[in-house]
């Protein structure tokens, strides 16, 4: 097998893998990164000019896994895209609103590649995207070789999966994003135990040691008292959120709370694409089973509708809860907008979720201290942080032994690290060395192949 990382700048990003089982081309995501703008942005697909690509699998409907689909589907025309059937249900929807961005962002700062892609260019690539159920082997050809591809829920968000490969006797897995416990929503990774000859795995938090005592659950109770104390105090709650599978997460939780009286009374604001995807979580729910999500939360949180003009700078005084996004308070994003109000005023708590890159406004305001002054440059905002800022650990992604665990137990002859930092991929390189030395460790460099 051949394989090419043909995310440009390495880490997380735009995620994407180019393999080779014989003469079967298999492209395995196509993403967008969030910190980079126009061509920048994707993956180099370079090493697919010229050649014929027989298949593209997505493993999640993520931007930063399916932000620049519809740009390798326009120069692979005849290519066909599968996925779980969840995700075929999400992915259209996700790809309109990046469309609807990239318009705003090329009015807005003058990007001349933007749009990447079109919304009418969506609509007519649609009849190209596959929904495969999890667990149903199916085979794709080549000239002469053949694969057998297989789904596996991965946890992490609606549709997500592992993806396992058939080839030639051997088995190779795609871990994508995955987290092994149980959310609110949604079940934990469930991938088959035993030998796979190469597993190919994410390494988000090889940097993050879990301390005893933050379990998921002790961390939804301390969410819920933080939510509760800053309330009480006076002040209002930020917690910035991923539009798919955070949003929808964070609202359940707040429903139970509600429900059993753990909640105090207080307005929750919460809107834009996340609502829009509580719907199709919903519908996901009712036809697939895959995920547990009803529309009534909505109404039984009485969730009232972000206000259109958030002021730079401006605390809203609403003693409120806000669930927005971005998750990592991207640039001229609502909680972007809202956090340059609320953290100068100690009253208010602005509590983070899910990852953050260390890039991302969001990453440094975890990183800086109280009393440090923080500039929202994009909002011309300068600020001392006065407000609580807090991390809560309920990542989407599996914890790091986890995986270790995982990937040790497999026995695998090659271990391909994907989708992490440098330092994060460093740690799995020096645990696998020691607790799996029999099995042959890469960490790609973007655009090199590498034949595992």
């Amino acid at each position: 097998m051949k394989l090419i990382d043909l995310n440009r700048d390495g880490g997380i990003g735009a995620n994407s893998l180019f393999v080779q089982f014989g003469d079967l081309r298999v492209l395995v995501d196509c993403g967008l990164n969030p910190k980079k703008v126009g061509r920048l942005a994707t993956p180099d697909l370079s090493p697919l000019r010229g050649q014929a690509l027989d298949l593209i699998i997505i493993t999640h409907c993520h931007l930063d896994h399916i932000g620049s689909l519809p740009v390798v589907m326009r120069e692979h025309p005849n290519t066909p895209v599968i996925m779980t059937t969840s995700s075929r249900m999400l992915v259209e929807r996700m790809l309109h609103n990046s469309a609807n961005v990239m318009l705003r962002q090329k009015e807005d700062q003058n990007i001349p590649d933007y749009p990447l892609f079109t919304h009418d260019e969506i609509d007519r690539l649609s009849r190209r995207l596959t929904g495969l159920p999890f667990g149903h082997a199916k085979k794709f050809r080549g000239g002469k070789d053949e694969i057998e591809v297989t789904f596996h829920h991965a946890g992490h968000v609606a549709g997500a999966a592992g993806v396992e490969i058939s080839y030639k006797h051997r088995a190779i897995l795609f871990t994508g994003d995955v987290l092994y416990e149980n959310q609110r929503t949604l079940a934990g990774a469930k991938f088959p135990a035993g030998h796979f000859d190469t597993i190919i795995m994410e390494t988000t938090r090889g940097t993050t040691e879990r301390p005893a005592g933050k379990e998921r659950v002790n961390e939804v109770n301390r969410l819920v008292e933080s939510i509760n104390s800053t309330i009480q105090r006076g002040g209002s709650f930020l917690i910035p959120v991923f539009a798919l599978g955070r949003m929808q997460e964070i609202l359940s939780i707040m429903h139970d709370a509600r429900k059993f009286g753990r909640l105090v009374e207080c307005p929750i604001y919460a809107s834009g694409l996340g609502m829009d995807l509580a719907d199709y979580f919903d519908e996901i729910s009712r036809k697939t089973r895959h995920v547990n999500y009803s529309r009534s939360i909505t109404k039984e949180l009485k969730i009232k509708p972000t206000p259109r003009k958030l002021t730079p700078g401006e605390d809203p005084q609403q003693n409120a809860l806000y669930i927005i996004s971005s998750g990592m308070l991207v640039e001229k994003t609502p909680s972007y907008t809202l956090a340059s109000g609320l953290v100068g005023h100690a009253r208010n708590t602005i509590g983070f979720v899910g990852y953050c890159d260390p890039d991302t406004p969001g990453g440094r305001l975890l990183a800086a201290k109280p009393g440090d002054t923080f500039v929202f440059e994009a909002a011309n905002v300068k600020a001392k942080i006065k407000a609580h800022v807090e991390r809560f650990e309920l990542s989407g992604h599996a914890d790091r032994e986890e995986l270790l665990e995982f990937a040790v137990q497999t026995e695998a002859r090659s271990i391909v690290l994907t989708h992490g930092d440098p330092p994060a991929r460093a740690w799995f390189n020096a645990q696998l060395t020691e607790k799996a030395p029999k099995s042959k460790v890469f960490d790609p460099v973007p655009l090199q192949p590498y034949q595992v």
